[in-house]
């Protein structure tokens, strides 16, 4: 999967031979922590610098790098960071940070741009925003604008990458877009839904920001980057209502919604930050179109091209489309690819996901605990409310599903991939962890899943997670329609897996 992000890119070596250490500011940021990922995968050693460092435990490079704790704002510790450093990425952005947030931007480039002078770092890399260059810009998009011209100004040779929309989870322009056409068939947009702009997947930024750092030449000038298409907001809406399996979204634009009451309106719908929203929804009234290829000259396209917008999103889709709900990340050492969710990302990334969580401590030994667990479902029933898990059953057959009629076929052992009443096996590693995936009909995809775990005692704790991730928004209806049921079926069947409590179907 690396190669086809960064793969045939050159590697930037130092005076000494060895690969350039790259500094990485931002690392907490949707395109930082991934940025780290591929310059590591790439064979750069890397640096971060962060004002939390215990921010950084939960990303999975968090051993393989070095880490300078500090604030922009402090110019002993931006030099600190950038003593000894060959490339430096600045991906800082202060968005949320104050309202005041250009002049903060502008401090920031000012001090980093001067550090990285005093301490002879070889190249400046800076991921900005690209715009209409006769245009007048939103304050957000201004204010990228001035931090590339003040770091090109330096007397550090930097090479600006100025992106559009990118696309991948994550991404809060992305996201709004995935909320909004997810919640909403029908949609009466502001105009700018017709403003034309070249989104890029995030495995091409990437790989530009990678590739940025081994351009032979001094290079000190931006560059536009985007993907291979020119479209319209409605246009990657009904892509993206299309890609996701969705009926087609009715999208109507009328002139009278402001930016004021869109950036509302998207807060209203979506879980995106409405100060976010605000200043996103401010930058598209800009149309969004590279001006030129320059940047084909320094670093080539990959094998097969840029990817379109349908592949991205269908990228940033995949653990839901491969129904692979695994969340312990700490099982590789640098998993995913640069289209799925990181853990660290904010709650609202990655769509829609809603989680029923029951924990259970008891005293029976782990051994014991797994053989109930294992033997849920058929005639061994579920729990003292297997009375409504027959009643779903029931409704299920009546929508053409396959109901509870099929059963298990042992009572007290299952294998991977078999089916137990309206469920299948997803995954089974005895006696940790059983994961069941839903086959009865809903708007969505669900699944069941339990883990058991020793404690000191020799007793077990269990988890009990009921995952559902919601289609359209009939899905997100269903969702809430049987949230009240939860309250009745899901305690009493954690408890009887831990303590024993008896259960039977019904006959």
């Amino acid at each position: 999967m690396r190669d086809e992000v960064t793969g045939g890119l050159p590697l930037a070596l130092n005076d000494e031979g060895q690969p350039a250490l790259c500094l990485v500011t931002g690392a907490t940021g949707y395109i930082g922590g991934r940025l780290v990922r591929e310059l590591l995968e790439h064979g750069y050693r890397v640096r971060v610098f962060a004002r939390h460092a215990e921010r950084l435990t939960s990303y999975p490079w968090f051993h393989r790098v070095q880490i300078i704790e500090g604030d922009a704002n402090d110019r002993e510790a931006v030099s600190r960071a950038l003593q000894g450093v060959d490339v430096a990425y600045y991906l800082l952005h202060a968005l949320m940070v104050r309202d005041d947030f250009e002049q903060l931007e502008r401090d920031w480039a000012n001090t980093f741009g001067e550090c990285a002078k005093e301490n002879n770092v070889k190249r400046i890399i800076y991921l900005g925003g690209m715009a209409e260059s006769e245009a007048k810009l939103s304050a957000h998009l201004s204010a990228r604008a001035e931090t590339g011209e003040i770091l090109r100004s330096s007397g550090v040779p930097t090479i600006e990458l100025r992106a559009g929309v990118v696309i991948g989870s994550g991404s809060a322009s992305f996201e709004m877009l995935r909320y909004l056409t997810e919640r909403l068939p029908v949609m009466v947009t502001p105009k700018w839904v017709t403003v034309r702009i070249q989104p890029i997947a995030v495995r091409d930024v990437l790989r530009y920001l990678v590739g940025a750092a081994g351009v032979k030449e001094k290079v000190n000038d931006h560059f536009d980057i985007g993907g291979p298409e020119v479209l319209t907001y409605r246009d990657l809406m009904l892509q993206y209502a299309e890609t996701a399996g969705l009926r087609k979204r009715i999208i109507m634009p009328l002139p009278v919604l402001t930016p004021r009451l869109s950036s509302g309106w998207v807060g209203l719908v979506t879980p995106v930050p409405i100060t976010l929203a605000r200043r996103l929804i401010d930058s598209l009234k800009n149309e969004v179109v590279a001006q030129d290829d320059s940047i084909k000259k320094y670093i080539p396209d990959p094998e097969g091209g840029l990817t379109t917008f349908r592949r991205a999103v269908a990228l940033a889709l995949t653990r839901i489309k491969e129904a692979n709900v695994e969340t312990r990340w700490s099982n590789a050492s640098l998993p995913g690819t640069p289209s799925e969710p990181l853990p660290t990302d904010p709650k609202w990334a990655g769509g829609s996901l809603y989680t029923d969580i029951r924990v259970e401590i008891g005293t029976d030994p782990i051994e014991k605990v797994w053989q109930r667990i294992e033997s849920i479902g058929g005639d061994n029933g579920y729990s003292t409310a297997t009375w409504a898990w027959e009643l779903r059953g029931l409704q299920d057959r009546l929508v053409g599903g396959v109901g509870l009629r099929r059963g298990r076929r042992d009572p007290y052992f299952l294998l991977e991939g078999e089916s137990l009443d309206f469920w299948r096996v997803e995954a089974i590693e005895r006696p940790h962890l059983l994961r069941l995936r839903a086959e009865m009909k809903m708007p969505g995809l669900a699944w069941l899943e339990f883990q058991a775990e020793p404690t000191k005692d020799g007793g077990t704790k269990v988890t009990q997670r009921a995952i559902f991730v919601p289609k359209g928004l009939l899905g997100q209806i269903y969702w809430w329609t049987v949230f009240p049921m939860h309250g009745l079926v899901f305690p009493s069947m954690v408890k009887h897996i831990t303590h024993n409590t008896s259960i039977k179907r019904h006959k």
